[in-house]
């Protein structure tokens, strides 16, 4: 079943209008990834680069998990890709099996949904061990919108050295 991306309110609270936006990056990255083989999933856009559409489904995937399971939730639970902690795992594809992360990075989407849809406001805070640094949901939420925004610009790139599709 295809992606559908819905554009934000023009109208809405605080919460909602984050919410949406984030909604927004996450179903574009998706509709860059869609309709691809696993080769193309795995090709990268630009050598010596190993960038790929791959790759950043996976790291997405990490990041969700890292900043509202791990920080907000407080979740012991290790990163998807990597027993030591190196984020830069993810990207590494040489191994990887696209239908596992695509699970990985949807259940991971899923269980932000819920921890944001269950936090009592966006003012409800965890802590973020690699900075030392108490947060807020209000940050992570802008924080993944930009992560989501400044990686579709390289899946907009990607896409379009693998297949010539342009646009989202």
């Amino acid at each position: 079943m295809p992606t559908e991306r819905i554009g934000p309110p023009l109208r809405a609270g605080e919460r909602e209008t984050l919410r949406a936006f984030l909604d927004f990056h996450r179903a574009t990255l998706a509709l860059k990834c869609e309709g691809l083989t696993e080769e193309q999933l795995r090709r990268p856009a630009s050598p010596p680069s190993t960038l790929s559409l791959l790759g950043l489904l996976r790291h997405m995937a990490e990041v969700e998990r890292t900043w509202f399971r791990r920080v907000i939730a407080a979740e012991d639970v290790p990163l998807i890709w990597s027993e030591t902690g190196d984020f830069q795992a993810a990207y590494d594809v040489r191994e990887a099996d696209g239908a596992q992360a695509w699970e990985a990075w949807r259940r991971e989407v899923a269980h932000a949904r819920r921890i944001e849809r269950e936090a009592e406001s966006l003012d409800v805070t965890g802590h973020q061990a690699r900075w030392g640094e108490d947060v807020s949901l209000r940050l992570v939420m802008l924080h993944m919108i930009h992560e989501y925004a400044r990686h579709n610009g390289h899946a907009d790139l990607i896409r379009e050295a693998v297949d010539g599709t342009v646009g989202a």
